[in-house]
């Protein structure tokens, strides 16, 4: 299916508020799941939008700025493995493979615009000696929301102004090759589940890690609503445990004081 103009522009709108809100942090709508869903709403198809959402954001789940590290960008990820779902009519396996290279050239992007804006810090240093406010929140704001335009104007071309030899080349493909990028689809959200376990994973929750597994390979349950719902309520009863043992220790601390003049 191909993208109209109105669509188009409506991804540049949604990719640059999306930006916007990846630089600032502010409502975490630039995840996957979110731009996702956002993009479903565009393309008229809002279940393709929710499925490719939720492959996109097990894929790029462990992925995090590390130091001066920039990975993968997953906006651009999530739109564009809905964008190339609907045009191309592969599965959401499928384009979350095919794409990669788009988040790899978003990843680029924001590293140009990290190294062009090297000399921000230093006029914002200048401008906060100077108490220039309007110059110190004008600069701010000007680079933002710059960057936040470009991006957006980057995923209509990838979107729009290039669907058509993006479709023509995925129809290129031989069978082997859409399989195999099926294939890699498929082991993505697993590899980013790993890599989230790397960094979240520790022995006293090795027990919560057993009981999910158990439930969803032994207990044959339609879905993982289930497991997600008794996983939050164990960390809730985790949580309210660790509270009061807390609030227990504090008030130990408290009353034990000197005793007989000593």
């Amino acid at each position: 299916m191909q993208l109209t103009l109105v669509q188009g522009l409506l991804l540049f709108i949604v990719g640059t508020i999306c930006q916007f809100d990846q630089q600032t942090e502010a409502f975490y709508w630039f995840r996957p799941m979110v731009a996702a869903f956002f993009t479903g709403i565009i393309l008229g198809n809002v279940e393709l939008g929710v499925t490719c959402g939720a492959v996109t954001e097990l894929a790029y789940l462990g992925m995090t700025n590390v130091g001066g590290t920039v990975p993968p960008d997953p906006l651009f990820a999530g739109i564009m493995t809905v964008v190339l779902a609907y045009t191309t009519g592969q599965s959401a396996e499928t384009a979350l493979g095919l794409s990669y290279p788009f988040a790899l050239l978003a990843q680029g992007i924001g590293i140009l615009f990290k190294t062009v804006y090297s000399f921000v810090p230093h006029k914002l240093d200048k401008y906060a000696a100077e108490a220039d406010v309007k110059h110190f929140n004008g600069l701010i704001w000007g680079v933002t929301i710059f960057e936040a335009v470009f991006c957006g104007f980057v995923i209509f071309l990838c979107s729009y102004a290039l669907q058509a030899p993006i479709q023509a080349f995925v129809n290129s493909f031989p069978t082997w090759v859409t399989h195999g990028l099926e294939v890699a689809g498929g082991i993505l959200p697993a590899v980013g589940l790993a890599m989230l376990l790397l960094t979240t994973l520790k022995p006293e929750t090795y027990p919560y890690l057993f009981i999910g597994f158990v439930m969803a390979t032994f207990l044959k349950m339609p879905n993982v609503l289930p497991v997600a719902i008794i996983g939050t309520s164990l960390a809730a009863i985790d949580y309210m445990y660790q509270k009061r043992f807390d609030e227990q220790k504090a008030e130990a601390i408290d009353d034990g004081g000197d005793s007989d003049g000593i």
